[in-house]
């Protein structure tokens, strides 16, 4: 592309067509976003009021473009209704932030992601519509806090209080198969998936034997997952 903030409307009904993902406002946590995305072979039409955010991604994201996205207009005239998944990475705009939510609600096709700096900013955009509202700063925040204070490899938290954690098997539990631990009766977590030396994952079984140097992911209730490999 050789204007990176000139797209024709031909261009756009052709991305928007495809498995593609429109990403507006391309800070840190866009950018970040829609980097990733491209990397792993998605088509991204990156959208920023900044000329010098959008010349930096140029030839990186399959389109980028510099528009107003609080205007309906400009969102249409780029094909973003037609998209099926839009994120919004504006955060310390707030009311850009919402006024590009709730132009992207009108238009009712996307699967919507935005971002929120703050509670009250994460609260707006829930009464909004969006069901799908990011934190990144609060939710690396409580992930990193879970890794600071127990064992874990790694933690993922998902609603209603449930948790799967990379960690490593307690000593209890070295050169024993799993079915003869009990340790979704003793502790109230499964252990779902084991990683040699080799660096595969795999799934386990009853059968499977668990070794001081395997890493182990398990899944429970918050509480249990972070207990259990408290036990290292």
């Amino acid at each position: 592309m050789a204007k990176a903030n000139l797209l024709s409307p031909k261009s756009t009904d052709r991305i928007a067509e495809a498995d593609s993902v429109a990403v507006i406002g391309l800070g840190r946590f866009g950018g970040a976003l829609a980097r990733e995305l491209a990397d792993a072979g998605t088509e991204v039409l990156g959208i920023d009021d900044n000329e010098d955010v959008v010349q930096s991604f140029n030839g990186i994201l399959t389109h980028v473009v510099r528009a107003d996205s609080t205007k309906e207009d400009a969102l249409r005239q780029l094909s973003v209704h037609e998209f099926d998944r839009v994120v919004v990475g504006i955060g310390t705009d707030l009311e850009a932030s919402i006024l590009t939510t709730s132009i992207l609600l009108r238009f009712e096709k996307p699967t919507l992601w935005a971002k929120a700096i703050s509670r009250p900013h994460a609260e707006i955009l829930r009464q909004l519509g969006v069901k799908n509202v990011v934190q990144p700063e609060q939710d690396m925040g409580k992930r990193v806090a879970h890794l600071v204070r127990g064992n874990m490899l790694d933690y993922v938290e998902f609603e209603d209080n449930f948790a799967m954690v990379k960690t490593r098997p307690p000593r209890e539990t070295w050169n024993r198969e799993l079915g003869t631990t009990k340790i979704r009766a003793r502790y109230g977590i499964t252990v779902v998936a084991v990683k040699r030396n080799n660096g595969e994952w795999d799934y386990t079984t009853t059968e499977t034997t668990l070794y001081n140097d395997d890493e182990i992911i398990v899944a429970g209730p918050t509480a249990k997952a972070e207990a259990f490999s408290a036990l290292i």
